[in-house]
């Protein structure tokens, strides 16, 4: 069952960008381990020797470090709090101020 988020989605949110973050670590391990079983298993009932299915692991290995690394120690999530932000539009169309407002009189 996916996770529930109980606002709105939104980028600018770092608990919703940290989830995210995760949950696409997570889709990375995924396909890494089942695309490289699969190679490997390919690999050892074809008794091939493929030279480059070692590079491929291993590049893609430190590509998921990489990815790690980033979402545990390099990326921000500070910021928007949306607890404290309305997000809401004012609408300026009342304001006798404004010069842009069309004024309709019957």
């Amino acid at each position: 069952m996916p996770p529930r988020w109980p606002r709105q989605p939104d980028r600018r949110d770092p608990a919703y960008r940290r989830l995210d973050d995760r949950m696409n670590f997570a889709m990375h391990v995924a396909v890494f381990a089942a695309t490289n079983s699969g190679m490997w298993f390919v690999r050892t009932l074809e008794a091939e020797t493929w030279p480059w299915s070692k590079w491929v692991t291993g590049a893609w290995a430190v590509g998921l470090l990489v990815h790690l690394i980033y979402i545990s120690a390099i990326a921000d999530y500070s910021g928007y709090n949306p607890q404290f932000s309305s997000g809401a539009v004012t609408d300026t169309s009342a304001d006798p101020k404004n010069t842009s407002a069309k004024s309709t009189k019957l």
